[in-house]
């Protein structure tokens, strides 16, 4: 193995994705490398692996179908409590805010105590939201529920990708992510669908008083099956330090050095076949006893370290947002891309009340079907895609993998994407058919979805061992401007009418997806030149599992 290689040909997220073979065939390597322990969550069973995924997936959609399914319930809401379109506009403006805010204030405790007690926390939490939803009374009730729900429903943006990072291999992540954006528009998309026909049959606090329900089963079930994901990798592998304040030392000391491809166990040759050696299979040592059930759901599994060493994790993301370029750039295609959804969401419902569509909640709702058929096209197609990509471009590479492979997948995209949101200002500006406001919304969504998924799996590629500060920045990255969006969405549309609003948003979506271009050619050069500073970040963060290059 070459331990010379520097971050000019090695840099971070550069990594052999597969071995070719003497027949021009290849064998996928492992990417990270899971340890010989079998309660590594890189060795559970694929069952395990889809049930964890499963429930953090569940968990996303119900965390999107609460923050959604409001804007039915507005009309009658509205018209019970006497509140008028500002207020509806700026409480979900509001909500958008502590999105943005949620992730920096919770995320150091996920970091600190593993996923599993927030993922269960989080969901007891929000069913005491629910409930005090389904009793709103005045419109300080209503500013406290948008305003908690959505800083606690701020964790499904960002968890359920450590999950994945967690749980799969570099290989597999592209369909992971798209079935978790799949999940989230899930959610996003049918929660409005029924919540319309909820508030006309039973009335808008029963959309509240059922999400209780589903949070109060989905605490059931995270509590009994969800696993924790936290591994202590470093612990079965020589040489590697147990704790934050050692692993943050032994960084300090080698920020200047040049990386060594590998710090997998290493298995002796007379103990081990050549797909061990080379990184495409692993040795489960049968001496480690497999954790018990009980055992695996214990509620924390705490990091040692003192607490301002995690507390820095809630203004570090800005650090890395604004000084690595690929994780600011990827913050930025993400933000717009939601904003674009959370505004035309919320001109829909507040606009498509009025003539000359006179909308009820019901058809409010249904609206939601079509940005929920062009996510679900989408995320079929890009999905696979994103994978089969990869390892086709990795095998043309000699079996070498950049993260920059996988953006050549969302430039088809580009053009739905951003024909979408033209389309639906112009439309809902002229009292255009309502077939065609769906049409609209059904494009955009189906450019939107396959981008978002090939985005979050090139940031979990490439930024792998800062991955948890990289989401956070993500998260507020997305929810301030949707925010900025919210509020400024009904007075901007009163000076220059709808269409031209949604023309200025198009434009600016297409100036930053455009400079995707430019990451394909340039991304790998800039990852080189911020190597130092990211292996500074990736020292200050809790054991991240690396991934590494391997050679047999």
């Amino acid at each position: 193995m070459d331990d010379t290689r520097d971050d000019t040909e090695w840099p971070p997220g550069t990594v052999r994705l597969e071995v070719l073979k003497a027949d021009r065939s290849a064998e996928v390597v492992l990417q990270p490398r899971p340890t010989s322990n079998p309660n590594d969550p890189l060795n559970w069973k694929v069952w395990r692996k889809r049930l964890n995924f499963g429930l953090a997936a569940f968990y996303a959609m119900m965390v999107s179908a609460q923050v959604s399914a409001t804007t039915p319930t507005w009309g009658p809401m509205g018209t019970e409590l006497s509140f008028s379109d500002e207020v509806l506009n700026d409480t979900y403006a509001i909500g958008c805010a502590t999105l943005a805010l949620g992730a920096f204030m919770i995320m150091p405790f996920a970091l600190k105590y593993g996923l599993r007690p927030v993922y269960v926390i989080s969901c007891a939490a929000q069913l005491a939201v629910m409930i005090w939803a389904a009793k709103t009374e005045t419109a300080g009730d209503w500013w406290g529920v948008n305003a908690v729900q959505c800083w606690l429903g701020s964790l499904g943006e960002c968890m359920v990708q450590m999950t994945i990072t967690d749980v799969f291999f570099v290989h597999q992540r592209g369909v992971m992510n798209s079935i978790y954006v799949w999940a989230a528009n899930l959610g996003g998309n049918l929660a409005p669908v029924a919540a319309g026909y909820i508030t006309a049959s039973q009335g808008w606090r029963w959309v509240w008083w059922w999400c209780a329900i589903l949070f109060g089963i989905e605490t059931v079930v995270m509590f009994f099956g969800f696993e924790e994901t936290k591994f202590d990798w470093t612990a079965v592998v020589p040489g590697r330090p147990l704790d934050i304040e050692s692993q943050e030392a032994v960084g300090k000391e080698k920020v200047d050095e040049k990386p060594s491809p590998s710090n997998s166990l290493q298995i002796p040759e007379n103990q081990a076949d050549e797909s061990i050696l080379n990184g495409t299979a692993v040795m489960i040592d049968p001496n480690i006893p497999r954790k018990p059930y009980w055992q695996r759901l214990s509620l924390i599994s705490p990091t040692k370290g003192h607490w301002s060493l995690f507390a820095r994790h809630a203004y570090q993301p800005f650090f890395i947002m604004f000084t690595i370029p690929g994780v600011g750039y990827i913050c930025l295609v993400y933000a717009i891309l939601l904003s674009w959804g959370t505004v035309m969401s919320a001109a829909q419902s507040t606009y498509m009340l009025d003539a000359p569509y006179s909308f009820n909640s019901t058809q409010i709702g249904l609206m939601n079907l079509a940005p929920f058929i062009g996510s679900t096209l989408g995320s079929l197609v890009s999905g696979p895609l994103s994978d089969w990509t990869v390892l086709k471009l990795a095998k043309r590479n000699k079996g070498i993998y950049e993260p920059e492979m996988r953006l050549w997948v969302l430039v088809p995209f580009i053009v739905p994407a951003v024909a979408g949101p033209f389309w639906f200002g112009y439309v809902l500006q002229s009292g255009g058919p309502w077939i065609s406001v769906a049409c609209a919304t059904a494009i955009t969504s189906f450019g939107q979805a396959p981008i978002s998924g090939v985005t979050l799996t090139y940031m979990l590629d490439a930024y792998n061992e800062i991955v948890g500060d990289a989401l956070v920045a993500l998260t507020f990255s997305r929810n301030t401007l949707s925010t900025v969006f919210v509020f400024a969405m009904s007075p901007w549309i009163a000076a220059v009418g709808m269409s031209n609003v949604f023309n200025t948003i198009g434009a600016i979506g297409l100036a930053i997806l455009l400079f995707s271009f430019i990451f394909i050619w340039k991304g790998k050069v800039w990852r080189v030149k911020n190597a130092k500073r990211y292996r500074y970040y990736a020292a200050r963060q809790f054991d991240p599992r690396p991934i590494k290059e391997f050679t047999s």
